[in-house]
């Protein structure tokens, strides 16, 4: 599998992954900040969350790792919790905008 085709799959599993106050997944929701596949199928995330006091700040960044070690062939998977930049709704895929009335 190249690097692409696995990044596309970690995307699918991140996809998976619900902010529990809001129906709409953290990709699309733009939490995900950066994907990285490095050597020997190693996975780094970059995410934020919708506020530092989020209630699900513990649960959703491991909910995010625990997704993407069920794809196979994934060795490694890091995920970095950062709040810089802050989330803003502007992050919001369109499908999100869609589905939280913001369009």
């Amino acid at each position: 599998m190249t690097d692409q085709e696995l990044k596309d799959k970690v995307i699918e599993a991140i996809k998976q992954v619900y902010d529990p106050e809001i129906p709409v997944d953290v990709y699309e929701l733009g939490l995900i900040y950066d994907i990285k596949v490095f050597p020997v199928n190693n996975i780094y995330v970059l995410m934020t969350l919708t506020s530092p006091s989020c209630p699900s700040a513990e649960s959703i960044p491991v909910e995010v790792e625990q997704k993407i070690r069920e794809i196979e062939g994934v060795s490694d998977v890091s995920v970095e919790l950062t709040f810089d930049p802050p989330y803003a709704t502007d992050m919001m895929s369109e499908v999100a905008k869609l589905e939280l009335g913001f369009m």
